[in-house]
């Protein structure tokens, strides 16, 4: 009788870049990882952290390696897809989370300050995002790349010049690698997500964090894990490719609840 088992088939292999430290690379990583993906970290400074992060995953029996390296330098990204392909044989999934988030006011920002924004979130990012797609290319499955810009690149905020500049080409490129990628290979969908605060730092008082809250349209603070479950869909998704996903609570479409917000010379507000 012929054998009615199907033939094995191996895990899926997610790419996380920025995964090593406690951001939201890490909580990517442990998404996907929980719903079966061998996983491959990312680190450039952080390596320590990293391996205690793949030493815990291989505890949960997730398969795991770590690629080392900034994600702008010439040559990283393609030697990290041949080291994953040689360890895991394949590369279905990767997910641009590495990225710096510097502040300097528009006086004070250099040339050489927009051009490390530029190199490391935009640049970066389309290496790793070619280096994964080509690879995809020459696999039947295709794969899924997920790329991180930011809700407020349409909405942007004083002192941040340099980094809206270089975040501001996300979408530019999740489109064109998109339309690129697909036409070699129908199985390979490029998508982005866009982010609101997820990630409060330690450091933001208890007022502030509050009015950051109240700025959402959902009124609640955004988690990791919210990023997370929108790059599983995305990527598990066989019929969305070119979308940039606003994952914000509202924010793209909110400005509060203050009048200032309306700009219009004539407006006058009306008493209630």
């Amino acid at each position: 009788m012929p054998n009615k088992n199907p033939p094995f088939a191996p895990k899926p292999v997610a790419w996380i870049t920025g995964s090593g430290p406690i951001r939201v690379g890490r909580s990517i990583a442990q998404h996907f990882a929980e719903r079966g993906y061998r996983i491959v970290l990312h680190a450039y400074k952080s390596v320590s952290q990293a391996e205690q992060f793949a030493a815990e995953l291989n505890a949960m029996g997730t398969e795991t390696m770590i690629v080392q390296g900034a994600v702008e330098a010439p040559e990283f990204a393609e030697t990290s897809v041949q080291r994953i392909v040689q360890e895991f044989g394949r590369l279905d999934v990767l997910v641009n989370s590495a990225a710096i988030w510097d502040w300097k006011s528009l006086e004070e920002t250099t040339a050489r300050d927009v051009q490390h924004q530029f190199e490391v979130n935009t640049l970066g990012t389309f290496l790793c995002s070619r280096a994964a797609g080509l690879q995809m290319v020459k696999q039947e499955s295709g794969g899924a790349i997920l790329l991180i810009g930011d809700w407020a690149v349409h909405r942007p905020y004083v002192d941040f010049a340099a980094y809206f500049a270089g975040k501001g080409s996300i979408e530019t490129i999740t489109r064109s690698l998109a339309v690129e990628l697909a036409t070699r290979n129908p199985a390979i969908r490029v998508n982005a997500i866009l982010p609101g605060p997820v990630m409060l730092d330690p450091s933001i008082s208890e007022e502030k964090a509050n009015m950051i809250l109240q700025q959402c349209l959902l009124k609640r603070h955004g988690k990791p894990e919210h990023v997370a479950q929108a790059a599983y869909f995305l990527a598990s998704h066989e019929f969305i490719t070119g979308v940039c996903l606003n994952v914000d609570g509202g924010r793209g479409i909110y400005s509060g609840n203050s009048d200032d917000a309306i700009a219009h010379p004539t407006f006058i507000k009306r008493e209630k």
